[in-house]
């Protein structure tokens, strides 16, 4: 009897274990504090927000004290994705560009890290600077924590949508110094290995959309890329058509879709167009870059 009480016992708590050993876990990118205070939200910022139907569950903003998520699958394989949520740098598409990505790529067998930055910025004198060094930080915290959650540490993607891609893109091609002090064994110097730009911008000129803004150039070493952007979204397309034709012109590895019809923000919404099977032509490329086999 007391055999098959303490069979019963193991098995109960081995089952516990199976339910809560994938639960999404969270933790601090600035345990003592963000290294670069924020501008207190301006007005003019305040209303903007408001002019988009403002925050609520599935839009977050006034985030002072950023964190990672990370959405572990049942069967890792060893590569892992930071998500970067949209939102103008004013908020965080935090449900259709953040959440629902994240479970897709669990499905994919990848770990998928949502990177929940600080915002408002654009009252900064640059709107990505406070985004980018939470997101470089977050890929020191992926590779530090590379073989406790069974990963790869040279598999480690970030994918951006809209103000996420841009901060994803100066990660990815500004070589610039880190802008906060460093931490030994945590802030890797390394950028993602690879990039997943949807509908991103911010490195056109402003004033002449058809050429890169003063300064900006695609690294020799830029990781590969898959660009994805709606034929309707303002001049997205031009930026994603020559930041492709960048890595064209150094032999790097990209691969771009730009669909007729999608408009800006789609993310995982779907609607009836092409453009919503992303996430399968995105599966593929990663598979073919040998993102989804064996780590």
């Amino acid at each position: 009897m007391k055999t098959c009480f303490l069979s019963l016992l193991i098995l109960c708590c081995a089952l516990a274990d199976v339910g809560t050993a994938h639960e999404p876990l969270t933790l601090k990118l600035w345990p003592d504090g963000p290294p670069t205070a924020m501008v207190p939200k301006s007005e003019a910022t305040k209303k903007l927000i408001e002019s988009y139907g403002g925050v609520g569950p599935n839009r977050i903003s006034d985030v002072s004290d950023p964190t990672i998520t990370v959405f572990r699958p049942d069967k890792p394989n060893g590569t892992s994705v930071i998500v970067a949520p949209g939102g103008g740098f004013m908020f965080l598409s935090y449900a259709h560009e953040g959440t629902q990505v994240c479970e897709w790529l669990t499905s994919l067998g990848v770990t998928a890290v949502l990177l929940k930055y600080r915002t408002p910025t654009r009252d900064e004198s640059e709107m990505f600077e406070l985004p980018v060094q939470d997101a470089e930080r977050a890929l020191g915290l992926v590779r530090r924590h590379a073989a406790e959650w069974n990963l790869n540490p040279s598999r480690v993607g970030l994918l951006g949508f809209s103000a996420g891609a841009n901060l994803a893109g100066h990660v990815a091609w500004d070589r610039g110094a880190r802008t906060y002090p460093q931490q030994p064994g945590l802030d890797d110097p390394r950028g993602p290995d690879f990039l997943v730009f949807i509908y991103g911008g911010g490195f056109l000129d402003p004033n002449d959309k058809s050429k890169f803004r003063p300064g900006f150039r695609i690294p020799a070493d830029a990781p590969p890329v898959f660009f994805l952007v709606a034929h309707d979204d303002k001049s997205n397309p031009i930026e994603a058509a020559l930041l492709y034709l960048e890595y064209k012109k150094r032999d790097l590895s990209a691969e771009l879709h730009i669909c007729a019809q999608g408009g800006h923000g789609f993310g995982m919404r779907k609607d009836g167009k092409p453009i919503n099977q992303w996430p399968q032509r995105c599966a593929e490329w990663m598979k073919s870059q040998g993102y989804l086999g064996d780590k």
